[in-house]
């Protein structure tokens, strides 16, 4: 159970190069929203756009390809996507919402389906919902103190940032790669992330994420028939390329044991709690 249900698993990047140019890995999500905003799916997105300061996300409502290109890769810091749900079906008047979100945002997707409390006309116009792999986030200030302090690079220089093989690495404009082992990255963790046990967005439509696969694909799980709908008339369309996952390495076993990992490990932390009396209303609710 710690993939989650699902209907599909694949390898998967977009067909659209000016979408890979800047995509984080396999471009899926970018691709996704854009065919479904094409095809009429969705009226908008909500995602992690850009801000005034480097690296700091402000999710948007994004209504066109152009907005979604310039929210492409993943950003390593907290951007609240679900404060513009109620907005996006009132000021922007959306009825067909996309909006793409960590485990415990597509949590909060589906609890504000189930008890729409404050979220009145909104559970029906949530069209598709994308979740990332996401085993911890960071604060502004500590992604700040990891590229500043660690990296000894600029933010503003940075072009790209990454987890994976054991490090934290940094990116720039000019070609220049650093990179730090992620045992540094620990302490600049979000506490809240240790109380997660969901490591590949059980909850979503469709989840993925890079690991798994090489470099330039990304895992995808299609776990609903809303995922499997869009998922499908998208592959049909020509927007992606895909590989069974079982032919790719590293595969789902490397998948299911960071999942292991992050469950076993956060399990300690709620059992900890639970010692001193706030366990109430941590439990695993995907059991």
């Amino acid at each position: 159970m710690v993939l989650g249900n699902y209907k599909t698993c694949v390898a998967a990047r977009s067909t659209d190069k000016e979408i890979l140019k800047g995509a984080q890995d396999g471009g899926i999500v970018t691709q996704l929203f854009a065919y479904a905003l094409e095809e009429g799916i969705i009226d908008g997105a909500i995602v992690a756009g850009p801000s005034d300061e480097p690296w700091k996300p402000e999710p948007i409502v994004a209504t066109t390809k152009a907005e979604l290109l310039a929210a492409r890769g993943t950003k390593y810091t907290l951007s609240p996507n679900i404060s513009l749900l109620k907005e996006a079906t009132r000021s922007y008047g959306l009825d067909r919402i996309g909006i793409v979100g960590t485990p415990c945002q597509m949590q909060a997707v589906r609890k504000a389906q189930l008890y729409p409390v404050g979220m009145r006309d909104v559970p029906d116009k949530i069209a598709l919902a994308i979740g990332i792999f996401c085993m911890e986030n960071f604060p502004y200030q500590s992604l700040e103190a990891l590229i500043e302090d660690h990296c000894n690079l600029k933010m503003e220089s940075v072009r790209k940032v990454d987890i994976g093989k054991g490090k934290f690495w940094a990116y720039t404009e000019r070609g220049a790669v650093a990179q730090i082992p992620l045992k540094v990255t620990h302490k600049y963790e979000q506490p809240g992330c240790h109380v997660c046990l969901d490591y590949v967005s059980n909850l979503a439509d469709v989840s993925t994420g890079s690991v798994g696969t090489p470099d330039g694909w990304s895992t995808v799980f299609v776990r609903t028939k809303v995922g499997d709908d869009v998922w499908s008339k998208a592959n049909a369309a020509g927007c992606f390329e895909t590989q069974d996952i079982a032919g790719v390495k590293p595969g789902l076993e490397l998948v299911t044991k960071l999942a292991t990992e992050k469950i076993t490990k956060n399990q300690k932390t709620l059992d900890a709690r639970a010692t001193f009396g706030v366990g109430k209303g941590l439990r695993n609710p995907y059991l």
